[in-house]
C-alpha cells in the first residue's frame, strides 16, 4: 500500500467474512467501453445542443409568423392606434403555441412530469415569456414614444425585429436553465 492508500474493510460475497481492500485516496477512472458508453461525449453534447437550437429556432420561426400575424391584424383593425396592447396580445397568442410546441418538441426529454413540476413549469414559462415580451415591449416603446418613430414598418422593425431578437436570446437561456428543468436532467448534468 501508499500512503495515500488506506485500509476498507469490504463485505465479500453475501456478508459471509470481510476482506481487506486498498482504497485509493484518487482511484482511476473506469477503463473499458462501459466508461465511454455512460458519460456523454463533448460531441454527442454539442449535437444534442445543436439539434435543441434548431428545434427551438423553427418553432420560434413559426410563432413569430404568428406574433407578426396577430399584432399586424389587430393594428389594421381593433387596435389601431394601440401598438402595445397588440404586441401583448399577439405575443399571448404567439406564447401559447411555443408553451406546447416546446413542451412537446424541444426540451421533451428535459421537462417536468406530475401536476405539481407541471404548475411551476409553467409559472416559470408564464414568468420568461412576460419578461422576453416586456423586452420587445421595450423596444417599440423606445422607437414609438422615445425616438418617435410612429409608422407601422418602424413598429414592426423595433418590436418583431430588435425586441424579438433580443427577447429570444433570454428565453432561450431561460427555458434552458430554469424552466424546462427536470432533476433528472439537472441530475445527469452534474453526473457528466
Amino acid at each position: 500500500m501508499t500512503r495515500t492508500d488506506t485500509p476498507v474493510l469490504v463485505p465479500c460475497g453475501t456478508g459471509s467474512v470481510p476482506t481487506f481492500a486498498a482504497r485509493a485516496a484518487h482511484p482511476a477512472p473506469p477503463a473499458g467501453p462501459a466508461a465511454t458508453a455512460d458519460a456523454p461525449t463533448v460531441a454527442s453534447r454539442l449535437r444534442a445542443g445543436a439539434t435543441q437550437l434548431v428545434s427551438f429556432g423553427a418553432i420560434g420561426a413559426v410563432c413569430f409568423l404568428i406574433d407578426l400575424g396577430v399584432y399586424n391584424l389587430l393594428r389594421a383593425t381593433v387596435l389601431s392606434d394601440g401598438p402595445i396592447a397588440a404586441k401583448i396580445l399577439s405575443a399571448v397568442v404567439a406564447t401559447v403555441v411555443a408553451w406546447q410546441a416546446n413542451r412537446s418538441i424541444t426540451f421533451r426529454s428535459q421537462r417536468q412530469v406530475g401536476g405539481k413540476e407541471t404548475l411551476r413549469e409553467g409559472f416559470l414559462f408564464a414568468v420568461t415569456n412576460v419578461l422576453g415580451l416586456g423586452i420587445a415591449a421595450a423596444c417599440l416603446f423606445v422607437s414609438h414614444y422615445v425616438l418617435g418613430f410612429t409608422s407601422t414598418l418602424a413598429d414592426n422593425v423595433a418590436g418583431n425585429g430588435v425586441g424579438l431578437v433580443l427577447g429570444t436570446a433570454f428565453r432561450f437561456a431561460a427555458y434552458k436553465a430554469l424552466v424546462f428543468r427536470s432533476t433528472d436532467a439537472h441530475a445527469k448534468e452534474h453526473l457528466a
